[in-house]
């Protein structure tokens, strides 16, 4: 009991109290008084906040509605009039018990899961991503979510897949240029909305083999690969391009997520840049540069880029036909 209490954020008594309750029989769907219930206030009382699994107040079990009738019933006056339970203690018994909400019942599902590993990610990065922190989000126990992602590694691929998933490529298009063009305005729209998640895109296939990737990862490169073989170039030509584009597509990305701006306040880019600090015999093109820098656009930045990339790959590789 004292295990599966520590697991559960609750103490022995309680553990023991609720699965008690659970066998016994109602009358017309409510449960009679439990003789355990005043023992059970009693020893959380007396534990308090030296109770094994860290409670700092005494455990009170509140009704909460469900369609299971027998382990529910409204609480004896001297378990009300104990202190309440905090939030932590609620979503403990809300694994046992249920509640109205749907928060802590009913099937979860992978997409649950990976969308709020997102929202994780998104506000606090991968750092702050951990099992048991997902599992508070969801009101889940943390074993549950393991049916769905052995370890933080495949959370986190799973996490890269879902944001791919969203980046649409039209295979069908007859202007292949184009659709990379749309495809880079989408990659790097969901670089801006997830800019936590961009490491993960960038970095972690490096040291992946392909066929070891999830396949979500991988559709953007074979819906590539469709629409330049489908346009006339051979398979490793099209692999070359992909390559040069998702290269130029991870390097800006990352530039433009990086601050650039030093002291905001300052109305001198020099200053605003920091630059001024590098001196000028050694860096004098870079300090020219400064207004040029402090205007960063990177939607224009992308436009310019992409102008270069898909000037140069239509210059050098040819579709072997129209």
């Amino acid at each position: 009991l004292s295990s599966i209490a520590r697991s559960y954020d609750c103490s022995p008594p309680a553990i023991s109290y609720i699965v008690n309750r659970s066998r016994e029989k109602p009358t017309n769907g409510v449960l009679p008084p439990s003789a355990a219930e005043p023992q059970l206030i009693k020893a959380h009382t007396q534990a308090g906040a030296t109770d094994s699994a860290g409670m700092d107040e005494p455990l009170v079990v509140h009704p909460t509605p469900a369609p299971v009738a027998d382990i529910r019933r409204e609480p004896p006056p001297e378990a009300r009039a104990a202190a309440p339970i905090n939030g932590d203690q609620r979503r403990t018994l809300s694994l046992f018990l249920g509640n109205g909400s749907g928060n802590g019942s009913g099937k979860i599902t992978r997409e649950a899961v990976l969308a709020a590993a997102l929202e994780i990610i998104d506000r606090d990065g991968a750092d702050g991503l951990s099992m048991r922190r997902l599992a508070r989000a969801l009101g889940r126990d943390p074993m549950i979510l393991y049916r769905h992602a052995p370890n933080k590694a495949a959370l986190l691929d799973g996490v890269a897949e879902t944001v791919l998933a969203q980046l649409k490529v039209d295979s069908a298009d007859r202007d292949w240029a184009t659709q990379l063009r749309a495809v880079a305005r989408s990659y790097r729209a969901l670089a801006l909305a997830h800019p936590h998640v961009v490491p993960l895109l960038v970095t972690r296939p490096l040291a992946t083999p392909l066929g070891l990737r999830p396949p979500g990862t991988l559709r953007p490169l074979e819906d590539v690969l469709e629409l330049l073989t489908s346009a006339g170039y051979s398979g490793p030509d099209a692999l070359h391009i992909y390559r040069a584009l998702f290269g130029f597509l991870h390097g800006h990305v990352l530039n433009e997520l990086q601050e650039l701006v030093e002291n905001p306040d300052e109305t001198d880019d020099l200053l605003r840049l920091g630059l001024h600090r590098l001196p000028i015999s050694e860096f004098p093109l870079l300090r020219s540069l400064a207004p040029v820098l402090a205007c960063y656009d990177g939607a224009a930045e992308l436009e310019r880029g992409l102008d270069i990339l898909l000037t140069g790959l239509t210059t050098t590789l040819m579709p072997q036909r129209d």
